[in-house]
């Protein structure tokens, strides 16, 4: 059985939809068992009510909050570590330590509109406003370069004329779910 470690600061809705793939049998031979966040978030109520093991370092000082991760999954030695919606910036010692173990989700078509403080919302907004005809996400290897890993999958959709940053959000947000799972999968097989 394979393990897998997720880090979050939100809703959670990326973990929700891994751990429905579990159970519904699309991600085989797979469990979730650890949950870690860098504050308070819906994702650590969700994965409280699913039994799984929670960590919060909400008072956790940002300098160290890469080693006091590493010092958690050093215990559960997951086989793959998922960042969704996971705010914080992982230190170059820590991503090097867990190379190509650490993926993230990204909603932008990368390298467009990745880096320090594009996510969320704040994407999409600058997408718009920039008039660009497609947009997208990516799942990418995590590396101490904020959103330069190697990408391991990415996919499209189209912007209307009409699209507003909510909207593109919801688009989006369908082909994060899509692509986050097969790559999961891609990974597990590798």
């Amino acid at each position: 059985m394979k393990k897998i470690a997720i880090l979050v600061s939100g809703k959670g809705t990326n973990m929700q939809n891994i751990l429905h793939a579990i159970k519904n049998g699309i991600l085989r031979n797979l469990i979730v068992n650890l949950v870690i966040s860098d504050r308070w978030c819906n994702a650590i109520q969700y994965a409280l009510k699913k039994n799984i093991t929670v960590f919060s370092l909400i008072n956790t000082n940002k300098k160290s909050l890469s080693k006091e991760i590493d010092n958690i999954l050093i215990k559960y030695i997951p086989d793959i570590i998922v960042l969704s919606g996971f705010l914080s910036i992982l230190d170059a010692k820590f991503c090097k330590k867990w190379i190509n173990k650490v993926i993230n989700i990204h909603p932008s078509l990368l390298p467009k509109y990745g880096g320090r403080g594009m996510y969320g919302i704040k994407v999409h907004q600058k997408v718009i406003k920039n008039k660009e005809k497609i947009s997208g996400a990516t799942v990418h290897y995590v590396t101490k370069n904020v959103d330069l890993g190697s990408i391991i999958l990415k996919k499209t959709c189209t912007i209307d004329s009409k699209e507003t940053p909510t909207s593109l959000s919801k688009k989006v947000s369908i082909i994060e779910k899509e692509i986050l799972i097969q790559s999961i999968i891609k990974l597990i097989k590798i």
